[in-house]
């Protein structure tokens, strides 16, 4: 048996209204795409008002190499992933200490010595503290990170664990890539970071839900759908318009084998992450979810973005602190990412 017991986020510092960054994006675009208005319609499709990102909107329009990019990556990481995590242990009075093993999930950036190496150096963590990096998962890597966590704790239930989750898309922009992918990047992505602590059966401590259940999928020969292209400037985004698609085919599936795998029939919360407003419709009309059921997860796109790994943790986070719930309701945890994949998780609330 497993529990979440507590969540917390961070918040990048630069905040913009999507008013605000479409002239840049124009002007970036604008000799390559003679459509451009047209094209520009995405930022109002997108459903999203704000979004934050750990550089000022003014650097976007500047070349910067891959090099400085990543030195920025780091320190923001660690920055952004310590306040999560220490918002997360206070709302329970934990201390670093008390906790045995970090996950810590990221696809934005590379770093060796790994992200959770810098934060429990800066946080003098016991030197024997177990630490997992998770790296490629994209946007499913909140969930999957979750899950892992999950899975440790189950095996160590006298055990904590916590999971941090750290994604800075900004700093995967590329000024010269001037594809479509990545002009409907500029409209939906974000940066964000948020931590999620579970506990073992054993360890007495308690949350508002406890986990029945997980599952992983896979999706056959499905690279082109969702992920990275590298060349000598970094991360270029791979980002396509199948995505609602397959989710409309593949979910509903996968959903129903995983409760039955549990012995379950309904569905009373959806923690989705919202990968865009396409794919939460797809996720309702799959589904058949009601508009309401998809009011977090709605929120937290308009008023965030799209931070990858993190946004399914800021669903969970809000659900956990905002959200009423009856003993016994069964919430769904969800997320979709590279492979291409998903990764779902069953809960309880007690």
């Amino acid at each position: 048996m497993a529990y979440i017991v507590s969540t917390g986020i961070a918040k990048a510092p630069f905040e913009y209204h999507q008013k605000d960054i479409r002239p840049v994006v124009k002007n970036m675009f604008s000799e390559v795409f003679p459509d451009i208005e047209r094209l520009l319609h995405v930022f109002e499709n997108t459903h999203i008002d704000t979004r934050r990102f750990c550089i000022p909107l003014e650097h976007f329009s500047t070349s910067i190499d891959f090099r400085k990019k990543n030195q920025l990556y780091i320190q923001n990481a660690v920055r952004l992933g310590i306040e999560a995590l220490q918002n997360c242990l206070n709302h329970v009075q934990l201390r670093l200490e008390d906790i045995h093993h970090l996950f810590f999930v990221s696809t934005t950036g590379l770093a060796t010595p790994s992200i959770d190496a810098r934060i429990l150096n800066e946080l003098h963590a016991h030197p024997h503290m177990k630490r997992t990096p998770i790296w490629g998962l994209g946007c499913a890597g909140g969930a999957a990170g979750l899950s892992r966590a999950i899975d440790y704790v189950q095996a160590h239930p006298d055990e904590l664990a916590v999971v941090v989750a750290v994604e800075l898309c900004g700093l995967t922009f590329q000024r010269n890539d001037m594809t479509k992918s990545n002009l409907v990047a500029t409209s939906l992505f974000a940066d964000g970071a948020a931590a999620v602590l579970v506990a073992g059966e054993q360890t007495g401590f308690r949350g508002k839900l406890k986990l029945k259940g997980t599952m992983s999928t896979l999706l056959k020969d499905s690279y082109d759908v969702m992920g990275w292209d590298f060349s000598d400037h970094g991360f270029h985004v791979i980002f396509s318009r199948d995505i609602p698609t397959i989710v409309k085919r593949e979910l509903p599936g996968a959903v129903f084998e995983l409760l039955q795998s549990y012995h379950l029939q309904t569905i009373d919360h959806f923690i989705i992450h919202p990968g865009g407003k396409k794919v939460l419709e797809a996720y309702a009309e799959s589904l058949s979810i009601p508009s309401e059921k998809l009011s977090i997860s709605e929120r937290t796109l308009r008023e965030n973005g799209n931070m990858s790994s993190s946004t399914v943790l800021f669903v969970l986070d809000s659900f956990l602190y905002n959200e009423a719930a009856n003993k016994g309701d069964i919430a769904l945890i969800s997320a979709l990412g590279p492979g291409f994949s998903s990764e779902m998780l069953l809960a309880e609330v007690v």
